[in-house]
């Protein structure tokens, strides 16, 4: 059994997802709820444009943002592709390029200004990108970013990372790895920490979920408030993968099996969320 907080009962780590479930049902609106996107409300695909949340989240996160004190996705796509995804979810906010650019309330996308200068360069390196890299590598330019991929040809590896760390070299960019993918974005200490990092202030309890090496940083996020508020209640869920599951697991306190599972679990604690007198089975390991 984890360490119980004397001055409250509350475990300082909850012991299962149902333990986690009951606490926050006790302090809805002071809790957030974070969510990556590929690979955690949606299936990665080979296809990055083909890529929809799976059956039910969607309902799952605008019920959730009526009862909790703020539900947000946090991802590496852009915010205008998200919004695309999400129609007609104002009380859901918005975390487009890891933090580059953000929209709370269904309101105009703000971009971080100290990124700007990079658009011409960005869209310059996507130019290049599909000039110089092999056959069978994606390109995904991204306006502030540009994601390289080698999941429709995994045997480019090597020489898609190499190349990508090579012009992040060159250009004074940030490569940030990913599950078979390199994405190239402006060297702004932005990432997926610090946008946790700024947006946990007001609440006392935090659910974050995700399924790749960059959600590592926010899990990080979660633990460093934890560790320094003995009220707060930090919760880090992986949704598992055969690619960077292992290490994205093992750094959490859950661990589901798909964005299957994770829709399902949304409504297992919603249904607890709303009925607080019920204890469903939160069906996580």
């Amino acid at each position: 059994m984890l360490p119980i907080d004397d001055a409250d009962r509350r475990p300082a780590r909850p012991v299962s997802a149902a333990e986690a479930w009951k606490i926050t049902a006790d302090r809805p609106d002071r809790c957030a709820l974070f969510f990556d996107f590929d690979g955690t409300l949606a299936p990665v695909q080979d296809d990055p444009t083909a890529v929809f949340p799976v059956p039910g989240v969607t309902e799952a996160l605008s019920a959730l943002a009526r009862v909790v004190g703020r539900v947000a996705i946090v991802s590496a796509r852009p915010v205008e592709f998200l919004r695309d995804r999400f129609p007609g979810m104002p009380d859901v906010d918005l975390y487009g390029l890891y933090g580059l650019e953000r929209s709370h309330g269904g309101g105009v996308t703000e971009t971080d200004p100290t990124a700007l200068a990079w658009e011409p360069t960005m869209a310059e390196l996507a130019d290049l990108a599909r000039a110089e890299l092999p056959e069978g590598a994606g390109v995904e330019y991204k306006r502030l970013s540009v994601a390289l991929h080698y999941r429709r040809a995994p045997h480019l590896r090597d020489a898609v990372e190499r190349w990508g760390r090579a012009q992040a070299d060159r250009l004074g960019a940030t490569a940030q790895g990913g599950r078979m993918v390199v994405e190239l974005k402006p060297p702004v200490r932005l990432d997926k920490g610090t946008v946790l990092h700024r947006a946990l202030n007001g609440f006392d309890c935090a659910w974050y979920f995700g399924d790749d090496v960059s959600d590592l940083q926010a899990f990080a996020a979660v633990r460093a408030r934890a560790a320094g508020d003995a009220g707060f209640l930090g919760v880090c869920v992986a949704v598992a993968n055969p690619e960077t599951g292992h290490e994205v697991s093992s750094s959490a306190d859950l661990t589901l099996d798909s964005p299957v599972a994770l829709a399902g679990f949304l409504r297992t604690g919603l249904a607890l969320l709303t009925a607080p007198t019920g204890t469903p089975d939160a069906t996580a390991h």
